[in-house]
């Protein structure tokens, strides 16, 4: 518990994330905070159930759409062609150890960005100094797309593993070391000085209020840096690789074959979306004190 935290609370000042419920905020069938909370957990639960509902009515929808444009005569494969050459993927095990090469990549890139961006981001915020020798760098690469410098990249690192996960790494890098540096310098200088009245040190400000109110914009600097990972991946594998979701993808199109390309599409987002929602969830455990809509 921070020095905030320890001296600010009390039974008028509830700590982030507790219930404020009085006495007399009763709902039917219990009193105070333990009936407040479940109401709000049945709430929470309904709109979960509500969410998820809308969004396999938005999957249906949309791929009704596909369909629909395929019939009338687009050069679109349909989704019995696109699930059938999935199948025929899976079963040989070309789609199984594609998403395996992409994902490994992807997985580490990103790693090693958010790694190296957090901290960064930190110091940049945090030391003025740091800020103006870093910041003039960091805008400057932002300006350059990663892919643009996947070309040097090869000729520099060679045409194995490590250009591919370079750009990777360059893309969450810059996505995620500036969410970092704002959400740093947008901590309520009003907390930063109250922490300092109480006495605590810089040490502790910046572990118990600095960190904890960065965590919201870190996460999202993640989300799109994620984003931006994928992004680069496709790109990335179009150069001297041999699997990859993008390597199956660019080979399909020297054929025409379409479902196949379908088939690293949907891969791709289905993934992406997956570690998407992992991120989501983490934002929502360590956020829990933030209020939400």
């Amino acid at each position: 518990m921070s020095v905030l935290d320890k001296r600010g609370a009390g039974p008028g000042h509830p700590l982030p994330g507790q219930s404020s419920d009085a006495p007399g905020d009763t709902v039917p069938g219990g009193t105070g905070q333990g009936a407040g909370r479940t109401t709000r957990t049945r709430q929470r639960t309904g709109r979960r159930g509500l969410t998820l509902a809308l969004n396999a009515v938005s999957v249906a929808l949309g791929i009704a759409v596909w369909w629909l444009l395929a019939s009338a005569g687009f050069k679109l494969p349909t989704p019995p062609e696109v699930v059938s050459r999935a199948g025929t993927l899976i079963g040989d095990g070309t789609l199984g150890t594609d998403a395996l090469a992409s994902l490994t990549r992807v997985l580490i890139g990103f790693a090693l960005g958010t790694a190296v961006a957090i901290p960064v981001g930190f110091l940049m915020g945090w030391y003025g100094i740091l800020r103006g020798l870093i910041e003039p760098w960091i805008q400057f690469f932002r300006t350059i797309p990663p892919l643009a410098i996947l070309p040097l990249a090869v000729v520099a690192m060679g045409i194995d593993e490590t250009p591919k996960i370079f750009v990777i790494f360059l893309a969450a890098f810059l996505a995620c070391v500036i969410s970092t540096f704002q959400g740093v310098v947008s901590v309520d200088r009003t907390l930063i000085d109250a922490a300092r009245v109480l006495g605590a040190k810089d040490l502790t400000i910046f572990a118990r209020v600095v960190v904890p109110a960065s965590t919201p914009f870190i996460l999202v600097g993640m989300r799109v840096g994620l984003g931006s990972a994928w992004a680069t991946l496709v790109a990335a594998e179009l150069i001297a690789a041999q699997e990859g979701l993008g390597y199956r993808m660019q080979n399909a199109q020297l054929y025409y074959d379409l479902p196949t390309i379908f088939v690293g599409l949907i891969s791709i987002g289905i993934l992406g979306l997956l570690m998407d929602r992992i991120l989501l969830l983490a934002e929502r455990r360590l956020t829990r004190w933030q209020e939400r809509r």
